[in-house]
């Protein structure tokens, strides 16, 4: 993707990983009948063919909106959106309109994929577990590994962008 502000486009693979690392919630953009929509949600994540390609692992209900958009839109191949962002607060200006905000941000897309089998389920939700709480033991019941939807993104394009704080002289 072509960025306007080429001078805020984050290109290091490391910088890239620590901004992934540091968010803690993924906005995901999906359709369907009712229109477009954004649903927050927690993640966790591994780094594939080796380490440059983010794959996202998310869990949801068996049923409900969002369920239902993830599975049409893995049923069609269609992309999925997504957006994270860090924000690393306010940058102040001599007058107002000169206010702005530091951040970190990714933005892409991805196909959605429906995860099967009790193993690969468990390994996602312990990703989402690693990520969202890190240390913490992650230990999945049989009912739960059944009730619970296991989605795999994997990310095929995405960019990043930073806009840092300003220094105080």
């Amino acid at each position: 993707m072509q960025m306007r502000l080429a001078k805020r486009q984050v290109t290091d693979t490391g910088e890239i990983r620590t901004i992934v690392k540091e968010c803690r919630t993924v906005r995901l953009g999906l359709a369907d009948e009712e229109g477009m929509f954004i649903v927050p949600m927690s993640f966790g994540y591994d780094w594939a063919d080796p380490g440059s390609r983010l794959v996202l692992w998310l869990h949801s209900a068996r049923d409900g909106r969002k369920a239902r958009a993830l599975a049409a839109a893995e049923d069609a191949g269609a992309p999925v959106a997504l957006e994270m962002d860090i924000e690393d607060g306010v940058i102040r200006g001599a007058f107002s309109c000169a206010y702005s905000f530091a951040y970190r941000s990714i933005m892409g897309w991805g196909v959605a994929r429906s995860v099967q089998g009790p193993e690969l389920k468990r390994h996602g939700l312990g990703r989402i577990m690693a990520h969202l709480a890190p240390g913490e033991p992650a230990v999945f019941s049989p009912e739960a590994i059944e009730r619970t939807d296991v989605w795999r993104v994997e990310v095929t394009e995405l960019t990043a962008k930073r806009r840092a704080p300003k220094v105080s002289a």
